[in-house]
């Protein structure tokens, strides 16, 4: 038998750490225009390291601005400075202990009003596509990935995402059993979300949500841990 109440706890207990390494370097006052993306990445990852001991990271780090906001994370656009309008996004994959964080974040630096919308509709789509993986835990991958699509559109924006998720666990969570297709919330999955891993056991999901603007000049993303 699984210790699945355990499993959860420390998936959630990592999150919550990525949370806090965000809120330190809000706090820290690194989100600023003037500074490259490389460099607050490595600003972000020397906090990390300093504060909060994480010494790995499962996936690359990501730092997004200006017209960067909308390339996937697959893409490797020209590097660019943070303006003084600018909305950035932030995309971690921390390690604290043995477990996975996949966190990310949109943060505006001036006030532009349109660019507010869009980070609080983030988190508006965000919790409504949560909402509907909680009502229908049968719903495949590919379904919700449609949904996350209607969900942008209904608010006004286009949806950026290759996926709008995948799976997250023990590190490396790329090493658990199964096929890539059913890791992932995007067309290729028509798998219920709710189906256990070849072992057996629960598996966990971090559900993304990418924005643009509609002429695709600009746009946000956020991720976190579906519970």
């Amino acid at each position: 038998m699984f210790d699945e109440p355990n499993r959860l706890a420390s998936l959630v207990a990592a999150q919550d750490q990525a949370a806090a390494l965000f809120a330190a370097a809000q706090g820290a006052g690194l989100l600023r225009a003037g500074v490259s993306e490389s460099q607050l990445s490595q600003e972000i990852h020397d906090l990390a390291a300093a504060q909060f001991g994480v010494t790995t990271h499962w996936h690359r780090k990501v730092v997004r601005a200006g017209a960067n906001t909308v390339a996937t994370f697959y893409e490797s656009p020209p590097e660019t400075v943070l303006g003084e309008d600018d909305l950035v996004f932030v995309d971690l994959g921390p390690v604290f202990g043995t477990w996975e964080a996949d966190y990310g974040r949109t943060f505006v630096l001036g006030c532009d009003p349109e660019k507010l919308r869009l980070a609080a509709d983030l988190d508006a789509v965000w919790e409504a596509l949560a909402a509907l993986w909680r009502g229908r835990p049968d719903i495949t991958g590919a379904e919700l990935y449609a949904a996350a699509h209607r969900a942008a559109e209904g608010r006004g924006w286009r949806f950026a995402g290759q996926i709008a998720g995948h799976l997250v666990g023990e590190f490396p969570h790329t090493d658990l059993p199964g096929e890539r297709n059913v890791s992932l919330i995007a067309p290729v999955n028509d798998a219920p979300m709710s189906d256990k891993d070849a072992d057996g056991r629960v598996r966990y999901w971090i559900l993304e949500v990418h924005l643009a603007s509609p002429d695709g000049a600009w746009g946000g993303f956020c991720e976190a841990l579906l519970r």
